[in-house]
């Protein structure tokens, strides 16, 4: 692990693992990014490297500030639990970049899970994006994704799920996410796609592959109408397409991601 990057007088909240371990996977040590926000710009507090993901900073112009997370290693593979944390504070903006996606190997009877914890504290600003996210055939991974939103808290996400690469029907995945806004319920969601049959009816992806979204959370953005924009109940907005290739479903969000990192 490398050694944190911490200012001194920075609160750095506790990311340790409290739970128990779950059967066939064997818990990484977290990857951990936090930032802060100080004479006008953001600054690192914390960046861990954990056994997937190494976060690196990319400075830009403005106040706000770039972190990628460059893999350590392959992964998924059966046996893999990636976890990261990220804390962005007061004020804070934070442009987090996964350049690289994800792949989730054939587990070969195993299983593997991907854990992301995201909390933006009061006015944090955070754009997180995701490339394919990669279901190969014979894995079997859980997804999961918790996002806390403080007052005045923004998060523009984008990511896109691929069932199986070129040639593959693509193996199981469960997709939870919980998104809360002050403390009340903003988004929970659980899409079961382990069951390949069933996926691939009419009404669920029928001849679709491809599921990218995305999500503007703690704001309500103009961004395109349609059927597939959906509006929560709190400040929210979800643009989804579903398609047969990656770059159909690009086609599709491109003018909703930029909505909701206006």
């Amino acid at each position: 692990m490398t050694a944190p990057t911490v200012r001194p007088g920075a609160a750095t909240p506790d990311h340790r693992d409290h739970g128990p371990r779950e059967a066939g996977l064997t818990s990484g040590t977290p990857t951990i990014v936090t930032v802060a926000s100080g004479g006008g710009r953001t600054y690192p507090v914390r960046l861990e490297t954990g056994t997937f993901l190494r976060p690196r900073v990319m400075r830009r112009p403005g106040p706000g500030l770039r972190v990628v997370l460059a893999a350590v290693r392959a992964s998924l593979c059966a046996g893999d639990d990636l976890r990261l944390h990220v804390h962005v504070g007061p004020g804070a903006h934070l442009d987090l970049v996964d350049p690289n996606g994800t792949v989730a190997y054939n587990a070969r009877g195993g299983r593997a899970a991907w854990r992301a914890d995201i909390t933006l504290a009061e006015g944090a600003r955070m754009t997180w994006t995701e490339p394919s996210f990669i279901v190969s055939e014979g894995a079997d991974v859980l997804r999961e994704t918790t996002v806390s939103l403080a007052a005045g808290a923004r998060l523009a996400w984008r990511e896109t799920l691929v069932l199986g690469r070129t040639g593959e029907r693509g193996g199981a995945l469960r997709s939870a996410t919980r998104v809360t806004h002050e403390g009340r319920e903003l988004l929970a969601e659980d899409l079961d796609l382990r069951d390949a049959e069933l996926r691939e009816l009419p009404g669920v992806l029928g001849g679709g592959r491809v599921i990218g979204q995305v999500a503007a959370l703690g704001s309500v953005p103009d961004g395109p109408a349609g059927p597939h924009r959906l509006d929560l109940a709190g400040p929210g907005v979800l643009w989804r397409a579903l398609a047969r290739r990656t770059y159909e479903s690009d086609r599709v969000l491109d003018e909703a991601w930029r909505a909701a990192v206006r």
